[in-house]
């Protein structure tokens, strides 16, 4: 129960961090890579967690990730950089593959 943050495991720093900022009653709620470095399951784990606090307490979610398949399966919508400019910004149900080939040619 006392233990310094560092020797949390990852999944444990991500859900301290996501309670020391909700204790602060964020409108929103910038997410830089909050699965980097997460197994999958616990990647899984901690977007869900992400989406429904967020979700539960009207919070807005802007989050980076690598992981197009995340992206595709947790959020709404999309916006997809392409040398330092917008190439994406559309609704999950709209991409399709072919836009994705694009973005990382």
């Amino acid at each position: 129960m006392y233990d310094k943050t560092a020797n949390l495991s990852g999944g444990e720093q991500q859900r301290v961090a996501l309670a020391r900022l909700l204790v602060q009653h964020p409108q929103i709620i910038l997410a830089d890579e909050p699965i980097a470095s997460l197994d999958p399951a616990l990647s899984e784990s901690v977007i869900s967690m992400l989406i429904n606090l967020t979700s539960e307490y009207n919070i807005t979610l802007v989050s980076s990730l690598h992981s197009v398949d995340y992206a595709l399966r947790f959020f709404d919508r999309i916006i997809g950089l392409k040398e330092g400019k917008i190439y994406i910004d559309s609704s999950t149900s709209d991409i399709d593959e072919e836009k994705l080939k694009e973005l990382y040619k």
